[in-house]
């Protein structure tokens, strides 16, 4: 069977939204993206070979509508052949991008792409398109939308995980993300031919268990939850709200992209593949709870063809504290192959640029530890949720 292989990776630095104007906040979204198709041909991807774009995306809208995949590349200079599109599938929308890259590797419908994700959260704020599902009554009772940290102290309620192991990761994540190593697959950020960001941005070194347990909840009195007891009749809300300021995901801007590429394409890209992508599985459950990347990891393995005592290193977005924990439990993974390097509750979630994020750290992490295997996993809002299974070729 033909195999969709991963010739280069790389990403921005994760910039956090201030409200004061964050490090990324004056760089529009098609010049976020459009610096790495630069690095990419700087890293020697010739933009000729490259048949089409596929970029993730989850709050289309604004700067970030308008086929931003297409313009990006004729904004930097592209080929005019070089075709784009973008998809959204809401926080998965990144895992998306190259899911659909893989399959269209694998199905003989081009023979190298680019994908990836960007996304603006200063300039394209969450839920700025003002979707129906939040102003629409009848379609929010009938989808389950709710504020997401409502899905996740859901979630957690559902799944018994209390608040002082929410908090124990969350600082976990700080602490990992503070030493984590440089990586050159990171491209820092300009404006106007300046450097504005090298490295990643929200790690507190500092932080402890009992601040963060200090800390109120936030969504304990949320109006949503009558809509989430309506869903989910059998569920018994939390006394208290679970997930805080801290153990949400930080706000924050980025993009990533990857070179994805049909095995015959190494003699026109000049390079080897530096991974496989092996499986990738969308799953989605009743909204809004967010444990659909348990289901979507159980078969993304399943068609992998491995079990996860394989797995060498794991990146599940901390969308939420709650995330992480699920994953690792329900698979009985050992707590430090999964985030080493830290995660979105240390250094933030751009949304559909966090698959690409996360499939650039999977690979640092393979090759710093000579592992062979990754899992990505990815919840969104709607009760959807996606894995993709890494293997790694060097």
């Amino acid at each position: 069977m033909t195999r969709a292989l991963v010739f280069d990776a790389v990403r921005l630095p994760r910039g956090r939204v201030r409200r004061d104007g964050g490090s990324l906040a004056g760089i529009r979204p098609h010049a976020l993206f459009g610096q790495l198709l630069t690095a990419l041909e700087q890293r020697s991807l010739d933009p000729s070979v490259v048949d089409d774009i596929v970029l993730g995306v989850s709050t289309v809208s604004g700067e970030q509508a308008g086929n931003l995949a297409r313009a990006s590349a004729l904004a930097v200079g592209w080929p005019d052949t070089v075709g784009g599109t973008v998809v959204s599938r809401l926080c998965c929308s990144g895992i998306e991008a190259l899911a659909t890259a893989a399959a269209k590797v694998v199905a003989g419908q081009a023979g190298v792409l680019v994908a990836g994700g960007v996304e603006s959260m200063s300039r394209v704020p969450l839920l700025s398109d003002d979707p129906a599902i939040a102003t629409d009554q009848d379609l929010g009772e009938s989808t389950g939308f709710v504020t997401i940290g409502v899905s996740a102290d859901a979630t957690a309620a559902a799944n018994d995980i209390a608040r002082d192991a929410l908090d124990s990761w969350a600082v976990e994540s700080h602490h990992r993300a503070s030493k984590a190593s440089p990586s050159d697959a990171v491209v820092p950020a300009r404006s106007g031919g300046d450097v504005v960001l090298a490295a990643d941005e929200g790690a507190r070194p500092e932080v402890t268990v009992e601040q963060f347990a200090g800390l109120p909840a936030l969504f304990g009195d949320d109006a949503g939850w009558g809509r989430v007891q309506r869903r989910l009749p059998t569920l018994k809300p939390p006394s208290a709200g679970l997930h805080s300021i801290a153990t949400a995901p930080q706000l924050a801007d980025g993009a990533a992209a990857a070179v994805i590429a049909h095995p015959s394409a190494a003699s026109r890209l000049g390079s080897r593949p530096v991974a496989e992508i092996v499986a990738v599985s969308h799953r989605a459950v009743r909204s809004p709870l967010l444990d659909a990347p348990i289901d979507a990891t159980r078969d993304a393995l399943h068609r992998a063809g491995i079990e996860a005592r394989h797995l060498d290193t794991v990146e599940a977005n901390e969308s939420f504290a709650v995330s992480p924990l699920l994953i690792m439990r329900e698979f009985d993974l050992d707590p430090r192959r999964v985030n080493p390097t830290g995660g979105a509750l240390a250094v933030g979630h751009p949304l559909g640029a966090t698959g690409g994020n996360l499939l650039v750290t999977a690979l640092d992490t393979l090759r710093r530890i000579d592992g062979e295997h990754a899992l990505v996993t990815i919840p969104a809002a709607l009760g959807l949720g996606s894995a993709l299974v890494l293997r790694r070729l060097e």
